[in-house]
């Protein structure tokens, strides 16, 4: 593939960019996309993409400009550097494949984005799936607080090729069939993008926003006895309101969203419409941007791991 000329790299839709490496915009109004910055970690968006100008601006660190200015921050390289990164889709360091927008259906057994990407070497060809063995992903399972056989229960080890390169990450499959997929390196989907449901023929549900928030609650909750509740873990929050049908099945639904502005309205729009049925887990990990993070705190996974955690 020949070298990119920055013209050329500046033309690439920067919302796209940034839904390859695995950002949602928080909320959009008119042509401004609103993110939790990629450059720094925040809990209210502050990091605006103009999709007409196809420029950004963090309000955080003041800084702002093209795609190859933000290129170079995200990946602390050079310009040159950047623009090989983009023409050889190094997916370890560049993760960039265009894709079209979502499209939602109404019914839960289909909930799914509809999600299709452009055919050729940029969509995500899943190759193989086993047990969790590659000792990289058991080491990025450490970082987060997560044990193997936590993991094992629900997760798989995921081959897949993007850009005809094969990559490995941890793969939580979803109602229609695609993964979401993690690694230190990695943080995308493969198609369909769906939500993911777990029925232990419980009256009670959980939902959470993403499946690391899932799998921390099943590491505190690991030596509790009772029974679990079902759990409804979205895999994105465009999927919350096409979910309303399948939680409200369930007597009593418990939120764990995230702690930013997305997450704190669809948490607070669900309370105002069922305050009986939902309940706001969050104050839990309330100075915490979520479950994970949380829990990926020393002292307190300490505790965890010795006494363990009723929640």
């Amino acid at each position: 593939m020949e070298k990119l000329t920055c013209a050329t790299a500046k033309q690439i839709d920067f919302v796209d960019f940034l839904a390859s490496l695995g950002y949602e915009p928080s909320k959009i109004r008119n042509s401004d996309y609103w993110y939790k910055s990629p450059l720094r970690d925040e809990q209210t968006a502050s990091f605006k993409v103009n999709r007409k100008l196809n420029v950004w601006y963090d309000h955080g660190i003041g800084k702002g400009g093209d795609l190859i200015d933000f290129g170079k921050e995200y990946f602390r390289c050079t310009t040159g550097e950047l623009l090989q990164k983009l023409s050889t889709g190094n997916a370890k360091t560049f993760l960039f494949h265009q894709q079209e927008k979502p499209k939602l259906t109404n019914s839960f057994n289909s909930i799914s984005a509809g999600e299709k990407k452009k055919d050729g070497e940029g969509k995500i060809l899943i190759t193989d799936s086993k047990v969790i063995a590659d000792s990289r992903l058991i080491d990025y399972l450490e970082k987060r607080n997560i044990p193997l056989e936590v993991a094992k229960q629900y997760c798989h080890e995921v081959d897949f090729l993007l850009y005809n390169k094969k990559q490995t990450a941890i793969g939580f499959k979803n109602e229609s069939g695609g993964y979401e997929l993690r690694s230190a390196y990695f943080k995308g989907s493969s198609s369909p993008k769906a939500v993911s449901f777990i029925d232990v023929g419980s009256k009670s549900l959980n939902v959470f926003e993403g499946f690391f928030d899932f799998l921390s609650y099943k590491t505190i909750t690991q030596k509790a006895a009772e029974q679990p509740p079902n759990s409804l873990v979205l895999n994105s929050l465009a999927f919350f309101q096409k979910s309303w049908e399948l939680m409200e099945k369930h007597d009593c639904v418990n939120l764990y969203l995230d702690r930013d502005e997305a997450g704190m309205k669809l948490t607070k729009e669900a309370l105002e419409r069922h305050p009986e049925k939902f309940t706001d887990r969050s104050i839990l990990y309330r100075n915490n941007k979520d479950l994970n993070d949380w829990l990926k705190q020393p002292e307190l996974f300490k505790q965890v791991k010795k006494h363990g955690r009723s929640m």
